[in-house]
């Protein structure tokens, strides 16, 4: 009882201080050290697409549930969620009012740093454990609460954020590697592991050109069916999938924000088959590119509106 009324206390404090961090809805920078405040008053109409970076994710106040692949992960003020790689993924928010914003601090990983902490907290070695996803959820600590709240603090203190703040990036990153998801956080250091993430940065960078899956074997060093083995245990996707869910959605992306047409968007990101392109992107989205592009301006629209009448209601930011 004492300890969830310590982190109840806890999650309070974090949520008021990135309630002053961020004053409106969106996605602000918090001092150094690769931190986010991120809120939104409004609960998500659909599943919002994106790739999301290598991140560590505590909810304050509200909830979200985020898609990889078929799977779903749910997280709320309970829960927090480690990214510890590249992931297309889905979310969208669940809790969230305009009283009562959602509330999310992300944490983005500097994974150099992460690599040399790893080397310190396991000096004889990462334990080796069945592959598992790149996407946990853990549940909220106290001292995970308690340093994130300092970090969020130095916000308005940019003298003192210079020097304390990666302090305390590193008192989180630690606390992480040492607490019951380490292990899995750390796997990122185990070869196989390491050589998928360089494979996801090259489709990440590359996901426009063609691609053959033995050529990923040879840079990763590995054979073709055990590249994607691991690559799926860690993605759930094959890297095939993987590579045509980046091109649908900067596809999607391109056709929303630069008003490019379906044939266009298609072949820029990769595609020679206007015909394909379309079929994929309706079995991804569920919708025909042209219908998808209709409703979501209805809906960024509607947004605008809402926005403009009251503060604070507006797209929804990764975190």
């Amino acid at each position: 009882m004492k300890a969830d009324t310590t982190i109840n206390a806890g999650l309070q404090r974090l949520a008021g201080l990135l309630l002053r961090a961020a004053p409106h809805d969106g996605s602000f920078a918090v001092g150094v050290g690769g931190a986010h405040a991120v809120r939104t008053s409004t609960t998500s109409a659909e599943l919002v697409h994106g790739l999301h970076r290598p991140a560590l994710c505590i909810v304050a106040q509200g909830a979200k549930t985020v898609m990889l692949g078929d799977e779903s992960y749910d997280y709320d003020p309970a829960r927090m969620l480690i990214f510890s790689l590249d992931l297309p993924i889905a979310a969208m928010i669940r809790q969230a009012t305009m009283a009562a914003p959602y509330l999310s601090l992300r944490l983005d990983f500097d994974l150099a740093r992460l690599a040399e902490l790893i080397v310190q907290v396991y000096p004889d070695g990462v334990p080796l454990l069945p592959a598992r996803r790149a996407i946990c959820v853990a549940d909220a600590t106290e001292a995970i609460l308690d340093a994130a709240a300092r970090l969020v603090a130095l916000a308005h203190q940019p003298d003192d954020a210079q020097l304390l703040a990666p302090l305390i990036v590193d008192e989180m990153l630690i606390r992480l590697l040492r607490g019951p998801f380490g292990a899995r956080l750390a796997q990122l250091g185990h070869a196989e592991s390491h050589r998928v993430t360089r494979v996801v940065a090259w489709l990440r960078n590359h996901f426009d050109e063609p691609m053959r899956i033995d050529d990923l074997a040879d840079m990763a060093h590995m054979s073709a069916s055990s590249l994607h083995q691991h690559f799926k245990n860690l993605t759930s996707m094959s890297p095939l999938q993987f590579q045509k869910t980046l091109r649908l959605q900067q596809a999607r992306r391109l056709m929303l924000s630069n008003g490019m047409t379906a044939s266009s968007a298609g072949q820029q990101v990769g595609y020679l088959s206007a015909s394909q392109f379309s079929r994929e992107y309706a079995r991804h989205f569920g919708s025909s590119p042209s219908g998808d592009m209709v409703r979501l301006r209805d809906h960024r629209l509607a947004d605008v509106a809402c926005s403009q009448s009251a503060p604070g209601c507006s797209m929804h930011r990764p975190g």
